[in-house]
């Protein structure tokens, strides 16, 4: 797809403005206000990217409950039914405001990373609603940066071959996604990864995915509008069938066999809303604090920048000095995500990599992100559809999607070693790491060390300098809280 092409801006608050075109005279209202036919899209591609967008996300109404689920350090649990009416209220809320608000494709929900720290590192310390003041307190530091400009200017100091090596990494890090929770890459014993669980596929399920993959690309290879939604939908109701058939033995499905279990309609639990607490940490200490609040800002902070730089790009919203329009609202909504989060009781909202499916369904406007934002809160109300599409058909967009952010590797000079080191480390470290922050982090870094090395320390921004220093210590935080006596 082919990116917008804008004379330069001088001035920060023109960069809300960057690669937005001239919306045409006339049109509906609705048009008029989420630039549908400016951005090259309709209505119709619209709904579509925000079906898909949900359809790749629903998973997250029940894998957040799962991480969610253990005791917090007073051994009290959260519920499940209520953990599930938090996640999709938080993700309804969040990924509506980007929509109205932020007017771009983006849709926000329970970030794994943040609620991976939260499951590990926090509520084994504090009381779950602390926990979740936690998510709130790192969601205000987020907006605050935002509203100071500091965000969007590490994002604007991000180098543009980094931008592009974020985009290819989230792809890479998507497609191992995809792959794994199909059961087409599992841990090996005598291997890092193996194909299945001993070198071999096993199970109709991961045939299903494959069957699902290539049924994907060679609609897509025919030019069919629709690929991804039309593959999913397919794969759902051949799964659903063979299960129906009992064809496959319903516990070979990682998520729970297809098919719909007592009634489709349950009303929602809120019993987690607005338990939120700060203070009274007791024994934690002020330290151990400030080290979580500091790793949750960390998580959410360059996830999110990642994302979407990745997605917007992926979207042709970008131009060519890697700016898009709305930036700055779309940063601010992804911070207040964070604390909304932490007010339902569902961990903090981040903006999620699976919005690239969406746009590769050809959406390029805030109005997808509306519907998907519809669909989860539907979802409050129809909990039990979620289980229905299985995680092995889902998983294939995921793949179809990590190929088609791949494409931006024809933008790097591989020539030059300061952009072709960074751009691999930031490339690779993501899915070996699985930490999308990881890479990022590396890709900065050694970005800066290889200019020093070749003697252009003059071309290396502060804010370049400041994020390699904040990164130094986001590798060395064990070491650092080691010496600090924090563990």
């Amino acid at each position: 797809m082919t990116q917008q092409s804008l004379q330069p801006k001088t001035d920060a608050s023109a960069d809300d403005a960057a690669a937005e075109p001239r919306v045409p005279a006339g049109g509906s209202p609705l048009d008029r206000y989420f630039h549908i036919t400016a951005r090259g899209s309709s209505v119709a591609r619209e709904v579509r990217g925000g079906v898909t967008t949900f359809m790749a996300m629903a998973y997250i109404l029940l894998l957040n409950p799962l991480i969610l689920s253990g005791p917090d350090a007073a051994g009290a649990t959260l519920g499940q039914k209520a953990l599930i009416t938090a996640t999709a209220l938080a993700a309804a809320v969040s990924t509506l405001l980007m929509g109205f608000v932020g007017r771009v494709p983006l849709a926000l929900a329970a970030g794994l990373s943040v609620s991976g720290v939260i499951a590990s590192q926090v509520a084994p310390r504090m009381t779950w609603p602390q926990a979740m003041g936690m998510c709130v307190m790192y969601g205000v530091i987020i907006m605050l940066l935002v509203v100071t400009g500091l965000r969007e200017m590490i994002m604007k100091a991000i180098p543009l071959a980094l931008k592009h090596a974020i985009t290819m990494g989230i792809g890479l890090f998507v497609a191992l996604i995809g792959f794994y929770k199909a059961g087409f890459v599992h841990q090996g014993k005598a291997t890092p990864v193996t194909l299945g669980p001993a070198g071999e596929l096993a199970g109709w399920p991961v045939l299903l995915f494959a069957a699902t993959l290539l049924a994907i690309f060679m609609l897509q290879a025919r030019g069919v509008p629709g690929a991804i939604l039309l593959g999913i939908v397919g794969g759902t109701v051949l799964a659903v069938a063979l299960n129906a058939l009992g064809v496959i033995d319903p516990r070979q499905w990682a998520g729970g066999a297809p098919e719909l279990h007592g009634s489709a309609v349950s009303m929602p639990d809120f019993s987690l809303f607005g338990r939120v607490e700060f203070g009274g940490w007791g024994d934690v200490g002020a330290m151990t604090v400030g080290m979580i609040v500091f790793t949750l800002v960390l998580a959410g902070f360059f996830d999110a920048m990642a994302t979407i730089i990745g997605v917007g790009t992926e979207a042709g919203l970008a131009d060519d000095r890697g700016r898009m329009p709305g930036l700055s609202k779309a940063l601010f909504i992804d911070g207040a995500g964070g604390a909304i989060g932490g007010v339902a009781g569902g961990s903090g909202q981040t903006v999620f990599v699976e919005s690239a499916t969406g746009v590769g369904e050809g959406a390029r406007t805030g109005l997808s992100s509306v519907v998907t934002g519809l669909f989860f809160a539907a979802c409050l109300f129809f909990t039990p559809l979620t289980a229905i599409v299985p995680g092995e058909v889902a998983a294939a967009a995921l793949v179809v999607i990590g190929a088609m952010m791949m494409t931006n590797a024809r933008h790097v000079d591989w020539s030059d070693r300061a952009t072709a080191v960074p751009v691999f480390l930031t490339v690779v470290i993501m899915p070996f790491t699985y930490s999308i922050t990881a890479g990022v982090a590396a890709g900065v870094v050694s970005y800066v060390a290889v200019k020093l090395a070749q003697g252009r320390a003059r071309e290396i921004c502060a804010f370049m300098w400041g994020l390699t220093a904040v990164f130094v210590v986001f590798f060395a935080l064990d070491p650092i809280e080691s010496w600090l006596g924090v563990h």
